[in-house]
């Protein structure tokens, strides 16, 4: 009589790759997650498959950074590097890049910053460029699917216009459509190195209060060519997840971000809590309110727990 079934096509695996590496590096704030080297990326990837995932999302750390995010679109940068190796290897498996300039930034904004006094501006025109020239990249070196993850405006057609030229007409987009200012990406922020130097990011990413604008922002992202529309972070918005998936149709994903990884991985380091209970419980609630894909970084650890 259970309504709502899990599986491992449900999950997809965030996974770092780091230019600045020769072995992996453990993530503090996040345990059991790491930073990997280029050579081990592939070795991870294919570990993922092999636990029957479908799909990955990747996250690069480049060597360097500069104001123009000039790694995010390099030829040869850690991204671009990583997916060919990847799609050598795991050719079956979906490769989804994470479409930002944060981690290449040397402010950690996710855009081009005018500063005036006291006061930044992220310029929205400047950086949609940049994010194209990214995207583009990405789809060249071997990405199924991008995901823009920036909350710019027109941000998805100017993607969907520039891949369609380009002959990518088949790669995806997963816009993360409805991404707010959220207190649950602390963790986050020390796996890809990206902490804003100055300001905040409440300025293009939305409040935590707003639920219309969330839609508003949605139907955008719908109109310009999204094909699958990302929530995030989750528990905290799966009231924006149900009204999404209710009012549109579309396929839709959730991000189970970092701090709600580390506050369960912490409850259960100290008894509160059962681990995989309580992480099979969360899922579940997620895929029930309209989830059609959820990124978590329990993903491996869920394809083995739902087979058992």
């Amino acid at each position: 009589m259970r309504e709502t079934q899990l599986s491992a096509h449900d999950f997809v695996l965030p996974l770092f790759v780091s230019e600045k590496l020769e072995k992996r590096r453990a993530i503090a704030s996040m345990p059991g997650v790491f930073q990997f080297s280029l050579k081990e990326i592939v070795d991870e990837a294919h570990r993922a498959q092999d636990s029957g995932l479908q799909a990955i999302l990747l996250f690069g750390i480049p060597a360097e950074k500069d104001e123009q995010a000039s790694g995010a679109y390099a030829e040869n940068g850690i991204v671009q590097k990583a997916l060919r190796a990847i799609k050598t290897k795991c050719p079956d498996l979906v490769a989804i890049t994470d479409v930002c300039l944060c981690e290449y930034m040397s402010h950690g904004h996710c855009g081009v910053t005018r500063i005036d006094g006291d006061h930044f501006h992220v310029l929205n025109d400047e950086t949609v460029d940049l994010l194209v020239k990214t995207a583009l990249s990405h789809a060249k070196a071997g990405a199924d699917m991008v995901a823009p993850s920036d909350m710019m405006d027109g941000r998805i057609r100017a993607i969907r216009e520039a891949l369609d030229v380009n002959g990518f007409q088949e790669t995806g987009i997963m816009s993360h459509a409805a991404k707010f200012a959220s207190a649950f990406y602390g963790p986050f922020r020390d796996a890809a190195e990206s902490p804003p130097q100055f300001g905040d990011r409440r300025s293009y990413q939305m409040d935590c209060a707003n639920a219309d604008e969330a839609l508003r922002e949605v139907a955008l992202d719908v109109a310009e060519g999204a094909d699958i529309l990302m929530i995030k972070p989750a528990l905290p918005y799966i009231d924006i997840l149900w009204r999404v998936r209710e009012r549109f149709g579309k396929p839709t994903a959730v991000y189970h971000v970092s701090g709600e990884y580390a506050m369960v991985k912490a409850a259960a380091e100290k008894g509160i809590v059962d681990e995989r209970a309580a992480v099979l419980e969360i899922m579940t609630s997620l895929k029930r309110a309209g989830a059609n894909i959820i990124v978590t970084y329990w993903a491996r650890d869920l394809a083995e727990w739902t087979r058992q």
